[in-house]
């Protein structure tokens, strides 16, 4: 059944409000979903019809409501008519003057769109320096991705000596033993570094990297970000591997042999 009220207090803010039976009687609580799609928002003093329901605690609720007000007005004539605006000859006798105000205005927003976009491309400019910076001195990008393809090639380097002059069977399990190690020491030291507790002395780092560790430190810098952005240390490391590798080719290939016979005659 139906019951034609009016809205007595409506809050357009949160949605809801209430509404008095014409036929008295206490007021009713609606929400804005009961009056369901509408081009018009609800307001104070409109009448209304609806019907009573519960929510889902049992109260009372207008649902289904209807507005008993007339439709408003279409916005213009009907017949397309056009009424002309009393303030017309008022704006064309004040046509030089509004024209220089537009292009007064049109110079004021054209300066200041310039002056952001100007601002705009700055900050990109910084942000993008910033981001090559913070990848620059650290070695990343491809130039530092370039540095892991030492590992395989010192691999290739090996496997060929092997088959040249077999090597002893211990030398691969050494390699990735301190590599294993040094990978290990790196990792305790940059978690030692994100809690502020006692650091690995970079000398012991540079001496795990001799002792054939400098594959595993080589991955470590790369895959912890550790160690990458102090270019002292990196050439203090790059000294340690090349003597390492300059070692094993004196080693295990015949470029000593020369050397020591040579002496031998001496």
């Amino acid at each position: 059944m139906r019951v034609e009220g009016k809205v007595i207090q409506w809050d357009d803010a949160k949605g809801y409000g209430f509404i008095a039976p014409s036929a008295g009687g206490a007021k009713i609580f609606v929400h804005a979903r009961g009056f369901g799609l509408r081009a018009r928002r609800p307001f104070a003093g409109e009448r209304v019809s609806y019907e009573v329901g519960l929510d889902g605690q049992g109260k009372s609720r207008a649902i289904n409501v209807r507005s008993l007000e007339p439709k408003p007005a279409p916005a213009g004539p009907a017949n397309g008519s056009r009424t002309p605006s009393p303030t017309a000859p008022r704006a064309a006798s004040a046509g030089p003057a509004s024209e220089g105000a537009a292009r007064r205005a049109s110079a004021r927003s054209s300066g200041a769109f310039a002056s952001s976009a100007s601002t705009s491309a700055s900050a990109r400019s910084a942000k993008s320096t910033k981001a090559r910076g913070h990848t620059g001195p650290a070695g990343g990008g491809s130039a530092g991705n370039a540095e892991l393809w030492l590992i395989p090639t010192f691999a290739s380097l090996v496997l060929l000596t092997h088959l040249a002059w077999p090597l002893p069977h211990a030398l691969w399990g050494l390699y990735m033993a301190m590599s294993l190690a040094t990978f290990i020491v790196y990792a305790l030291d940059k978690r030692a570094a994100r809690l502020g507790q006692w650091r690995v002395k970079e000398i012991t780092l540079h001496g795990l990297a001799f002792l054939c560790g400098w594959p595993g430190a080589l991955l470590a810098q790369h895959l912890l970000r550790h160690k990458r952005a102090k270019p002292g240390f990196r050439r203090t490391f790059w000294l340690s591997t090349a003597l390492n590798i300059l070692l094993f080719v004196l080693l295990f290939t015949p470029m000593l042999s020369p050397l020591l016979r040579r002496s031998a005659v001496v």
